[in-house]
């Protein structure tokens, strides 16, 4: 017998001291080591409420307070809703036994006792018992790892006081849509500060998901910051260096898609090289076609010696910049279509004029992905004046 099993508490409730003795020693023969034993009804409750057993062994018909009410008893508390019950009685009527998986029973036990009924009843029982409990174990363990990851996360994502400074420094207004998973993807984004009053803009999203894509999605976040002093000038050489870095950082078969782009306001251009990535988006002022940036190279993390390209955009004042992950476009419905016709709808065009496009998308996007999205979903948006 596993040892979890026969260490597992059970509780045996009868008025009959030969009964539990008898119930007893069935059990010890079988090799369960942790029995106790209670009187009746009243007695049974303030045992339990000492220490909860793992398992009950419960008359039926008692003096005082029957089966009937002890189990109604324990049901009507939320700590032992889970608690095996196994009811022994002579019931033999179908009504009896109804009565008794109403009031929380888990399981008969017939009398007169057999040993081996007893002995099967009790053990499957505890199996279940050990496994829920360590199902339930495992998912506080998740549940805590999930809670610490999405506090790390939210370190990590700029700061209000950041994007108010980039807004006087450099004249954009920098707003941004998140959602994340249940379980947790490796989506980041951030911004660094350059000269000039421009700054660089990435958007991370690592393969996978849970804490393991989160922690490596960290990862790639301090090496962003790494490289930033010497290489954050320039997209492309700044990807190249990374997806080194990434090589020997990142296990065999994992990788991260990477867009990184400068925003440079007086030249009025958006310089960026993109690994996999979704293209960004210039929704310009006055109704103008969008225009979308060029292809990305592979992932970075793959293999070492890939080489990223600078590509540019312009970005004229009265227009905004779009960067988002690909999982936007999945829950708009694939490739680019249906993020430019969200774009190009009336609502956004309107509301560019008014200083609230942001708010239209995000709230379309909202309504699209549901409360708990399949996947993390990240959307920046890069506003020039009016276009916010």
């Amino acid at each position: 017998m596993d040892d979890a099993i026969a260490a597992c508490r059970i509780l045996v409730v009868d008025d009959t001291d030969f009964n539990r003795t008898l119930i007893g020693a069935l059990l010890g023969e079988a090799g369960f080591q942790n029995v106790a034993y209670a009187k009746d009804g009243f007695d049974a409750l303030a045992q339990i409420a000492a220490e909860a057993p793992d398992l009950l062994i419960l008359d039926i018909m008692m003096p005082g307070m029957d089966g009937f009410e002890v189990c109604r008893r324990l049901r009507a508390d939320h700590a032992y809703a889970d608690l095996p019950v196994l009811v022994q009685t002579a019931l033999s009527s179908s009504d009896d036994r109804n009565r008794a998986f109403a009031a929380g029973t888990t399981d008969l036990i017939s009398k007169p006792l057999d040993r081996t009924e007893l002995v099967a009843r009790v053990r499957i029982h505890l199996q279940n018992r050990v496994l829920i409990r360590d199902l339930q174990t495992y998912r506080a363990r998740v549940e805590g790892e999930l809670a610490m990851a999405r506090s790390m996360y939210d370190h990590l994502l700029p700061s209000p006081a950041l994007c108010a400074a980039l807004t006087d420094s450099a004249g954009v207004t920098l707003r941004s849509h998140t959602a994340l998973s249940s379980d947790l993807g490796g989506d980041l984004w951030g911004v660094l500060p350059l000269a000039g009053g421009r700054f660089g803009l990435f958007l991370l999203d690592m393969a996978g998901r849970g804490v393991s894509a989160a922690l490596n999605a960290f990862r790639m976040h301090t090496l962003i910051h790494e490289l930033a002093p010497h290489l954050g000038e320039r997209p492309g050489a700044f990807l190249t260096e990374l997806n080194e870095r990434a090589v020997c950082l990142l296990e065999l078969g994992q990788h991260a898609t990477v867009i990184y782009g400068v925003v440079d306001g007086v030249a009025e251009r958006f310089t960026y090289a993109a690994a996999a990535a979704a293209p960004p988006v210039l929704v310009p002022p006055e109704g103008a076609p969008l225009i979308f940036g060029q292809g990305s190279d592979q992932p970075v993390g793959v293999a070492v010696g890939a080489r990223y390209e600078d590509h540019d955009l312009p970005f004229p004042p009265d227009s905004a910049l779009v960067l988002h992950s690909t999982a936007v476009l999945d829950t708009l419905g694939g490739r680019n279509g249906g993020l430019a016709a969200l774009l190009e709808s009336a609502a956004v065009r309107n509301a560019m004029a008014g200083g609230e496009a942001f708010a239209a998308v995000t709230a379309a996007l909202a309504a699209a992905q549901g409360d708990v999205p399949l996947d993390d979903h990240t959307l920046v948006w890069i506003g020039r004046g009016g276009a916010r």
